[in-house]
């Protein structure tokens, strides 16, 4: 809608400070990821296990290469999504965590 000068209508104050929905991630489940292309080679974790951000979880071994999978955030592992000896690509879900 324009306001008469052409210019368009400003939101009224509380529209403008609130976030609007689905621009806020309330879910509290995160995963983590294969860094990279390979054979998924996992580290003795257990379900409920509480993990920091930057702890290993295992490593995924590709071609000459081996890339360590790392928890990006905190929470408690919840779950593996790959199994030991899995062949992974990029980007692929490895565990779920849920975090506080």
């Amino acid at each position: 809608m324009n306001a008469p000068s052409g210019e368009p209508t400003p939101l009224p104050e509380p529209h403008r400070r609130s976030p609007l929905a689905g621009e806020t991630l309330t879910v509290p489940e995160r995963m983590i990821v294969a860094p990279g292309v390979g054979i998924f080679r996992p580290h003795a974790v257990a379900e409920g296990l509480e993990l920091r951000a930057g702890d290993e979880i295992g490593v995924v071994e590709g071609p000459g290469t081996s890339c360590p999978v790392l928890s990006p955030f905190g929470g408690t592992l919840m779950g593996m999504l790959a199994h030991p000896g899995e062949r992974l690509r990029s980007g692929q879900p490895i565990a779920w965590l849920r975090v506080a």
